[in-house]
């Protein structure tokens, strides 16, 4: 048992920490915006139990751990997985590993077949989730606590429950970022 609490304690800075600034800022925000969150307060502490325990699997899956870099949202029990394994059959082995945890409703698999990314590629990634966050926030349209960013590889993935005018909105905010490679909606629309 001392083992898995200490492992637990070194794990979560490592989760928390992934995206650097953006995870500061938006660990900051959490406490607010779960005041007008569109889950419901017992759902966003379900994702965060889906982020924590998918996390938890794929790194006591030293086949998956050891050879990939995967990161894992989950928004109202979707689950976003980005990042890069070297193998289609990596990919579909960490999809079997999400599948398993409970509560989880959908599975997006954007992983790469790739080697991991480099940490300047990251940090890259960083930044650009930061000023799409910050470009969110002087948008007097977009209300930047109902949407969840995720950038990988200059690709933008953005999560949410939202409006299809909001929706749109945060898109072209998006696509009117610098460095930004491409936009993918994982959105859940309530109209």
């Amino acid at each position: 048992m001392f083992k898995l609490k200490n492992l637990v304690w070194l794990l979560v800075p490592v989760v928390l920490l992934q995206g650097c600034a953006p995870a500061v800022v938006g660990g900051a925000a959490t406490g607010a915006s779960v005041a007008y969150d569109r889950r419901t307060t017992g759902t966003v502490i379900d994702d965060q139990g889906i982020e924590f325990k998918a996390s938890y699997a794929l790194f006591n899956n030293k086949e998956i751990y050891d050879q990939s870099h995967i990161n894992v949202t989950s928004y109202n029990g979707i689950v976003l997985l980005t990042g890069e394994t070297p193998s289609e059959s990596l990919k579909q082995k960490v999809t079997e590993e999400v599948k398993k945890i409970p509560k989880v409703r959908r599975i997006h698999n954007e992983l790469a077949i790739a080697a991991p990314s480099a940490l300047p590629s990251r940090s890259s990634d960083g930044w650009i989730t930061s000023k799409v966050k910050a470009k969110m926030t002087t948008d007097e349209k977009t209300d930047p606590f109902l949407i969840k960013v995720v950038t990988e590889r200059g690709i933008v993935y953005l999560m949410g429950m939202l409006s299809r005018a909001e929706a749109d909105r945060a898109v072209y905010l998006v696509k009117n970022t610098a460095g930004v490679q491409r936009v993918v909606k994982v959105f859940e629309y309530t109209d």
